[in-house]
């Protein structure tokens, strides 16, 4: 999940939160499910969630073993704890707001508080 967490961070997790398109998910692994991962949700699918990590070349995600089933996703990543802060789940309104024109033009702001924003 390199450039947004690495090895070792400390995470705040909320169980049973629900997921949304964009958050950031702790999972069993499907093939391995004494192995918890952290990905990203792109998308609901028919079989689970598509999972993917933000660091494009690495394909350990559901381009390899498919949509996660509901029942291995465990729950939702609210905040980076240790060794830097960050909130990696903000609300619908601020993510709304940090995507204005306004605010969007403020380098930086909105990923620095969790909302994911698609380079081009």
């Amino acid at each position: 999940m390199v450039p947004t967490l690495r090895e070792g961070d400390q995470l705040l997790v909320r169980y049973g939160a629900p997921i949304r398109p964009g958050a950031v998910v702790l999972f069993r692994h499907p093939f391995q499910q004494d192995l918890l991962v952290v990905k990203r949700a792109v998308e609901r699918r028919a079989g689970g969630w598509w999972l993917l990590s933000d660091n494009r070349p690495v394909d350990s995600d559901s381009r390899s073993y498919g949509a996660v089933p509901d029942e291995l996703v465990l729950g939702r990543v609210l905040l980076r704890l240790r060794p830097r802060p960050a909130w990696l789940a903000p609300g619908r309104r601020l993510e709304r707001l940090l995507l204005t024109p306004r605010l969007a033009r403020v380098p930086g702001l909105a990923r620095r508080l969790g909302v994911r924003v698609e380079e081009v």
